[in-house]
């Protein structure tokens, strides 16, 4: 076919293509605009719904502080790397830098990513300062974002440990005060819609869904001041004498709020990988222990309120021993006769047996009862244990004889305390706090003895201080102290181990109008000394006379204080 008979279709055919290239750039046109007008809620949802995301808002927890409003525990706000675990899963080449940067191993984070393709968020770190969160984000690695939170932080570290407690990562109270007040303390989280860009980061708030609620402050009975005193000292005795632990209470005698709680071996919350359970429990509520001679003041009072008994009326120790029911019970020496006032002063095993023993069981089991032994002292605290004492319908002879001077029975630091302030307030025992009470809205008390009778075990006490007491080491210049001491022997398998004691002493002061109660407990120690009234009882008057000085409780015994200026004066 010649070129001649091809020239008139050649036109047609490029109208034909003009055509629908035509056509093509109208259906676009159409397109666009049913698009744009009759579609764009949809795309903008659908579009919308690959950027925006709903994320929580983290509240914060309420703070903890002592009961003249000074910061025990606050949370301060971290930031937590999270990502996307679809969108990093395309990127392994990053994965290696991120590990480095996030310090975990390159294999742990490769496993995390696996594991949790189908979810839409994983953890790759908790917790870190926000100069680290922003080495993080400058990798700009596509799916990883950050998110804010809160880290517990405790002030003043080990001090008050095991009264406080700790969180978990999530800001969760695990023990102590962060889990018994849990409900209070915790906040309620918020919602907000933000807009994300590809790597993952916030680019704008869209709006608020819910604001976050933080928790409550709570307001502890703890003197902070009081509680370092207890802490160093308690901490200097358990060094000094090689012991294996050590716990003390003091009680406000007046409200039986809790002024200081301190136990050793003591951890700091603030270092998680120190979290060790044989640490962290606070031994002065969970633990117990027999409380040996601390336990006669009580026996004392049962003989009192007989009515057969007085501070003057003789009891025989000769010749220094008892046989009860196949047991054998000692005193260090022969004391002869001693009055029931010396039966304390001497801290006579033999002389408290005897007594009672001339107590029919219900009544003295009666006695003991009532100032709280073999229940718990309606703190609250977690893990508070009751202690036990057994019913007097099992005591045989030598149990009567054994529980009248600490053996036989057990209590935890914190009961013993309690006990002690209520001898001290004239046999008016009052629930422990752990928090600022009012003083005009006490809580109500219960009179466990006759006022008469706990003013005659006091007076009592404070003989037992003095020079020829077993407690002499306990006193404070200028007061006035009550106290008994405490050596006994640690129950093991099968019976007592006869090298391993507790030291105890407890006392109050000042003993002419008692304002605290302290108990102090030390365990096991190794350095030759082991009586109560020389491994607890220094311990007792470090303590005790900073915190009547901190409180400003005046002095009751001036004529001591005057004694001091004379001889510092002839002394220079």
């Amino acid at each position: 076919m010649s070129k001649h008979n091809e020239q008139p279709g050649h036109p047609k055919r490029l109208a034909f293509v003009k055509g629908l290239m035509l056509l093509a750039v109208a259906a676009l046109l159409w397109r666009m605009g049913d698009l744009n007008l009759n579609q764009r809620d949809f795309l903008q949802g659908q579009g919308d719904a690959r950027t925006l995301r709903v994320v929580a808002i983290a509240a914060d927890r309420g703070m903890i502080t002592d009961r003249n409003g000074e910061p025990l525990a606050i949370s301060a706000p971290v930031e937590s790397v999270w990502a996307q675990p679809q969108d990093l899963a395309h990127h392994p080449e990053r994965w290696s830098e991120l590990a480095q940067l996030l310090g975990i191993p390159p294999m742990q984070l490769a496993t995390q990513i696996a594991q949790r393709q189908n979810r839409e968020f994983l953890y790759l770190r908790r917790h870190i300062t926000p100069e680290h969160a922003e080495q993080v984000m400058a990798l700009g690695i596509p799916g990883v974002s950050l998110q804010r939170e809160y880290r517990r932080y405790y002030p003043m570290g080990e001090v008050t440990g095991h009264l406080l407690g700790f969180t978990n990562i999530d800001d969760v109270g695990q023990e102590g005060i962060e889990l018994m007040m849990e409900a209070t303390l915790r906040g309620t989280p918020g919602s907000k819609r933000v807009l994300r860009d590809r790597l993952g980061r916030v680019v704008q708030n869209v709006e608020s869904i819910a604001e976050p609620r933080p928790g409550q402050d709570v307001q502890l009975s703890l003197d902070r001041r009081v509680q370092y005193l207890a802490y160093r000292e308690l901490k200097a005795a358990v060094q000094r004498h090689r012991a294996s632990a050590g716990s003390l209470v003091i009680l406000d005698v007046t409200t039986g709020e809790v002024l200081a709680m301190v136990n050793q071996p003591a951890f700091n919350p603030n270092n998680r990988a120190d979290l060790d359970s044989r640490r962290f429990r606070n031994r002065a509520v969970t633990d117990v222990m027999e409380p040996g001679s601390t336990m006669k003041p009580f026996t004392v009072a049962a003989a009192l309120e007989t009515g057969r008994f007085d501070a003057s009326t003789l009891v025989n120790t000769s010749p220094g021993m008892l046989r009860v029911g196949g047991f054998t019970i000692r005193d260090i020496r022969d004391y002869g006769r001693l009055s029931l006032s010396e039966v304390l002063e001497k801290s006579s095993n033999v002389g408290a047996s005897r007594v009672a023993m001339s107590i029919e069981p219900k009544r003295l089991w009666d006695t003991y009862v009532r100032f709280g032994f073999g229940y718990d002292t309606a703190s609250r605290y977690p893990g508070e244990a009751q202690g036990r004492l057994r019913s007097h319908r099992d005591w045989r002879e030598a149990d009567r004889a054994s529980i009248s001077y600490g053996y036989g029975l057990s209590v935890t630091p914190l009961q013993l305390a309690q006990a002690y302030a209520a001898l001290a307030d004239d046999g008016r025992q009052r629930p422990v706090s752990f928090f600022k009470l009012d003083r005009e809205q006490l809580p109500r008390h219960q009179q466990v003895i006759d006022a008469r009778i706990a003013r005659e075990v006091l007076g009592m006490l404070e003989a037992s201080v003095q020079d020829s007491g077993t407690g002499s080491r306990a006193r404070v210049a200028g007061y006035r102290i009550a106290g008994k001491t405490g050596t006994v022997r640690k129950a093991v398998a099968g019976g007592y181990d006869q090298d391993l004691y507790l030291s105890v002493f407890a006392g109050m002061a000042p003993a002419s109008k008692p304002r605290l109660a302290m108990v102090v407990v030390i365990d096991g120690a190794d350095d030759g000394n082991y009586y109560g009234g020389v491994v607890a009882a220094p311990v007792f008057a470090r303590v005790m006379e900073g915190a009547l000085r901190l409180l400003d409780v005046p002095p009751d015994d001036l004529d001591t204080l005057k004694g001091m200026r004379v001889a510092v004066l002839g002394a220079e």
